[in-house]
């Protein structure tokens, strides 16, 4: 049995404490907050209960598999119902639609019943190139076998931007600008990120969406509840400032106040910045903090939680909605000058879960648009074009502007908000401790270049990496395989 200290209560540490503790290892998950969870957060007031992380979830098998072998199966635990239709998207020229969930031939008709028979013809192609990279890939990113997966990766064009993979395939600029939103609403500039991102909208065609009655903050409680029930102990407000080494091996960790906890492994579930810049001594692990150093995070999210009077009629679980001019919200956020986007794509996420609101006659709605990182800094710098949503006012008088371009693309609810909430870029890096708020970009989105991204297993022996930062990617899906991944790296006591 090894002593193993987890660094943070995001849910890819619950679930890897969890499985850990289940092969009968000795487990401390230690958690900065006042509370589990990390960016699967929640926030209650009146009756009113918003999601403001995660909304969805795709590909289910990963908790199923969790909860399955470490004792009651998932759906024992949790209500998992799918969302249908899996969203409902508005385009700048009037056009809308709803997208089916997990099923490719009703998503197809009604593409071609909004945009005629050869555009449902070249998104069946899009997916088809999404199912390509997928059965390339997913040796390598599910079962972490040897780099022949990305060798069989270069024949599928993920070597391309998704925007010149869409160009190329996708001549209805709908279905382009369809297809580049998985990029953005993961923080990332379509411009530049692989084509393998095609394999996000195959993922959720296939395997399709899901919601957790109650909320997906359900899901980190009954993950949460798991672990402790397969024997780890979980401390919250005890602040990781240091991985402790010795001859080149992980041996514990220094909390805030001093105290030393020690370990024989160390899994964290911090951003893979923090750990080699911060955790980690500036004599450790110097070639794994060097390429941190290099990598560029994801943009951020801008949040406004809003509690409504009143019901709006026909409203869906998920709605996009699109801009005029997608570029130009690309160069503000994503540009060397980053600065919020004045025309951004919204997505408002508003369940209709009783549970969720206070009576029948309220709506709680997660308004979210993409947004530069937090942390102004001098030309030239690290923070160079990012903002200070510290700044007076700021804030506020962005929220005004976005409730102004949802009401001018036809969901004007300001005159039924009780009141609201705005959580920016500055309010995620002060919780989740990513660097300036970085959502981390979505899972597979740059698998010719995984290797480039921090594993799960470091060069330090007896560290290990779940979470976004590292590999496979972004996602509650794919934080939940890096879990598995450790967990079947460390193996049984």
């Amino acid at each position: 049995m090894a002593r193993v200290v987890v660094v943070g209560a995001g849910i890819a540490g619950l679930a890897a404490a969890a499985r850990l503790a289940d092969f009968g290892h000795a487990v401390t998950v230690l958690e900065q907050a006042p509370s589990v969870g990390g960016q699967v957060g929640v926030y209650a007031r009146d009756g009113y209960t918003f999601d403001t992380g995660p909304t969805t979830l795709t590909l289910p098998a990963v908790y199923r598999d969790l909860f399955r072998t470490t004792g009651r199966p998932l759906e024992r635990e949790l209500d998992l119902v799918p969302v249908e239709p899996a969203w409902h998207v508005r385009f700048a020229d009037g056009v809308e639609l709803d997208l089916p969930n997990a099923g490719r031939a009703g998503t197809l008709r009604a593409l071609a019943q909004s945009f005629g028979p050869g555009s449902a013809a070249q998104w069946d192609a899009a997916l088809r190139h999404g199912e390509r990279i997928w059965r390339a890939a997913r040796r390598r990113i599910v079962a972490y076998a040897p780099s022949d997966g990305l060798v069989r990766l270069r024949p599928t064009g993920a070597g391309r931007s998704l925007r010149a993979s869409a160009e190329r395939s996708l001549g209805d600029a709908h279905l382009r600008t369809l297809l580049e939103c998985h990029a953005v609403h993961a923080g990332l500039d379509p411009r530049h990120t692989s084509a393998a991102l095609t394999v996000v909208p195959y993922v959720e065609h296939t395997f399709g969406t899901w919601y957790v009655t109650g909320g997906m903050r359900r899901l980190v409680e009954a993950v949460a509840e798991r672990a402790a029930t397969r024997g780890a102990r979980t401390r919250t407000s005890a602040e990781v400032v240091q991985v402790l080494v010795s001859d080149g091996r992980a041996t514990g960790v220094r909390l805030a106040g001093g105290e030393i906890v020690p370990a024989d492994l160390v899994v964290t579930d911090a951003h893979a910045a923090q750990v080699y810049a911060g955790l980690l001594g500036p004599s450790v692990a110097g070639r794994e903090r060097r390429r941190s150093a290099r990598s560029v995070p994801s943009a951020s999210a801008f949040t406004i939680l809003l509690a409504l009077r009143g019901r709006t009629p026909s409203l869906r679980h998920r709605t996009v909605l699109f801009p005029d001019e997608a570029d130009a919200e690309l160069d503000a956020v994503f540009g060397p000058d980053a600065r919020p986007a004045d025309d951004p794509t919204i997505h408002v996420a508003s369940p209709d879960d009783p549970a969720m609101r206070p009576s029948a006659d309220a709506e709680a709605w997660t308004v979210q648009v993409r947004a530069p990182r937090h942390g102004p800094g001098p030309r030239g710098s690290v923070a160079a074009g990012t903002v200070d949503w510290t700044a007076a006012g700021l804030a506020d008088r962005y929220a005004d502007r976005v409730l102004a371009v949802l009401a001018a693309r036809g969901m004007d609810v300001r005159g039924r908000v009780l009141w609201r909430v705005v959580r920016t870029p500055r309010d995620l890096e002060r919780e989740i401790r990513s660097p300036g708020g970085s959502t981390a970009g979505p899972s597979l989105a740059g698998l010719p270049g995984l290797p480039r991204r921090p594993a799960n297993r470091s060069s330090v022996r007896g560290l290990f990496l779940v979470g976004g930062s590292t590999r496979p990617g972004g996602g509650l899906a794919f934080v939940g395989l890096s879990a598995a991944a450790v967990a079947d790296m460390v193996g049984r006591a």
